[in-house]
């Protein structure tokens, strides 16, 4: 993988393609655990009985496929990002702002791999 980041070292380009590819990765992986969470929440479900609607010891089955519905929406939100990053990347158009195309300063992409922003138009 190369950019087109001729303001930055190689030793940078290189730590922000290993962020970029670790924080991909990461992104995966919660993605992959939290659907295993939901089908397990879903399975559980489907083989009680309960009445979760009155349960007073804590929150219900539907809360809980809710909000782990939520954090695998937010998940693969990341990972399309994230995607998109290493595209943007392998085209060399990685570390540009979309409205400017001003340079992202490095900070901000070690921050933020899958900014898409400078500072001005985050």
């Amino acid at each position: 993988m190369t950019s087109g980041r001729a303001d930055l070292s190689s030793v940078e380009l290189g730590t922000l393609c290993d962020r970029l590819l670790e924080v991909a990765e990461r992104a995966r992986r919660d993605r992959a655990s939290l659907t295993a969470d939901f089908d397990a929440i879903v399975a559980a479900s489907a083989q009680s009985n309960a009445d979760d609607e009155h349960d007073p010891e804590g929150s219900t089955i539907a809360f809980e496929r809710a909000q782990v519905s939520s954090l695998i929406d937010r998940a693969r939100a990341a990972e399309s990002e994230l995607a998109q990053a290493l595209a943007r990347w392998d085209a060399g158009t990685y570390g540009y702002c979309e409205v400017c195309d001003a340079p992202i300063c490095y900070e901000r992409l070690l921050a933020r791999p899958a900014t898409t922003g400078c500072i001005l138009h985050a």
